[in-house]
């Protein structure tokens, strides 16, 4: 029987409850499996936390370049790698392409022009606006080098390349670089090769967690260093980035996948199982139901310990759902939606029959699916908005990624004299309270004239 945490808020203390399992989201840094920390034992010789083996590696790679980033792909990941061969070669991605099903490749394609239109769509563009004697201007220009990292642990992600690569291609980023483990779902698999080919992006080097990460923040022999890391990666990834920010720009600090689904009596039990298995199954991930009809979500509950063990992932999901899932009982669909903003999830569904209503009252979420035939995996594959999303409860004041991401603004100022002299009493007698005199001076001189 499945033993997913049950909460009541007419019966439980509705605020230590919402505490406690906001704490099993946050990006603590130590959700780790049993296999992870029998391997840091075997590489680094004794048990280290999580952050201490980022620190390690980020460092090595730092100080001694590619030979630390070989040397711990080796002992991380098994692979013999050496300064030919950690990029793939462009024959082998040109292979990977010609071999590839027609219909993939198509997919590719059709996925690539959805999330372009949608992302040229909020592109951010230049202003201008005039002011007295002058004007001023806001200018966007793309990022030079940015790194974007491909998961490759438990299975392949072209769909991570995709939603990183196109925002940052619609961005106009001339040099992208593609970090995958060098695995058999990471840089050797031929239909991530085949992705990247398609979209031209030919750097793809062979490399993963942390040390990957420090490669491209810092530069080693054959990998320039880039301007911005972005895309999602395990608990390894997502500190070493955490590690190198202020270095290079990122994009965030990812915890683990999950889901909010909000329902009533017209949501399909089901639907809402393969919602909440969907992100259960990426193990760890977050899969949180709430409703207000105690009957609908024991209908859920039952639907979803039907489905369990028909799924290849149905442990690893059910591991998920006991250490991370919740089902709460609300009061009504305002308490529903008021717990919902407090969790801040990466995916909302709203899966009822007033979803825009509800969707209007909640304010803190990375994307919201709306109705019964909208599930999170339409926005993971193929729908437009980039699936990199913020956890953790950082929706609060973080967004998805967007083309926008992959530009900086400069702000543009050009005054004559007679504007100039429209704005020096302001400027001077602020520049008077803060005691700066210099800057006083500055204006005042100019409104002199030359001498």
């Amino acid at each position: 029987m499945l033993n997913i945490r049950r909460i009541d808020s007419q019966r439980d203390d509705i605020g230590r409850a919402m505490a406690e399992l906001r704490s099993k989201l946050s990006p603590r840094g130590d959700v780790v499996s049993p296999a992870g920390r029998q391997r840091t034992i075997e590489v680094f010789g004794r048990e280290l936390t999580p952050l201490e083996v980022v620190a390690r590696i980020c460092n090595d790679v730092r100080e001694q370049g590619l030979p630390a980033v070989l040397d711990y792909n080796r002992r991380i990941d098994k692979a013999a790698l050496d300064s030919a061969t950690i990029r793939v070669p462009a024959d082998e991605m040109a292979a990977a392409h010609a071999a590839a099903r027609p219909e993939y490749l198509a997919a590719i394609r059709r996925i690539r022009d959805n999330i372009a239109e949608f992302q040229r769509a909020l592109l951010l563009r230049d202003v201008r606006i005039e002011r007295p004697g002058g004007w001023l201007a806001q200018r966007y220009l793309p990022l030079q080098r940015v790194g974007v990292c491909v998961p490759g642990g438990a299975a392949a992600y072209p769909s991570s390349m995709l939603m990183t690569v196109v925002p940052a291609q619609v961005a106009g980023v001339p040099e992208i670089a593609v970090m995958a483990p060098p695995t058999r779902f990471g840089a050797y698999n031929p239909e991530l090769l085949a992705a990247c080919r398609e979209l031209g992006v030919d750097e793809v080097y062979r490399m993963g967690g942390a040390q990957g990460v420090a490669a491209l923040a810092y530069g080693v022999e054959g990998i320039p260093r880039v301007d911005k890391i972005v895309g999602p990666g395990n608990l390894f990834v997502a500190l070493a980035k955490r590690h190198v920010f202020g270095e290079v720009a990122i994009d965030s600090i990812a915890g683990p996948s999950e889901v909010v689904v909000i329902v009533d009596h017209t949501t399909k039990a089901e639907y809402t199982a393969m919602d909440l298995l969907a992100q259960a199954e990426h193990a760890p991930g977050a899969s949180i139901l709430i409703g207000w009809d105690q009957q609908v979500l024991d209908a859920a509950v039952a639907a979803v310990e039907a489905a369990l063990n028909t799924l290849d992932r149905g442990p690893l999901a059910r591991q998920s759902l006991e250490e991370f899932g919740a089902v709460i009982l609300a009061r009504d669909s305002d308490e529903a939606c008021r717990l919902t903003d407090q969790i801040a999830p990466e995916h909302l569904h709203i899966a009822t029959a007033d979803a825009e209503l509800l969707a209007r009252r909640i304010s803190h979420a990375g994307a919201i699916f709306l109705g019964n035939h909208c599930p999170v995996a339409v926005g993971d594959y193929a729908a437009g908005p980039s699936h990199v999303l913020p956890t953790s409860g950082t929706a609060r004041f973080a967004a998805g990624l967007t083309a926008n991401d992959f530009l900086r603004g400069n702000s543009l100022l050009c005054f004559t004299p007679d504007g100039l002299a429209h704005l020096a009493a302001d400027v001077c007698l602020l520049a008077g309270v803060e005691g700066l005199t210099a800057h006083r001076a500055s204006v005042e001189t100019r409104l002199r004239g030359p001498h």
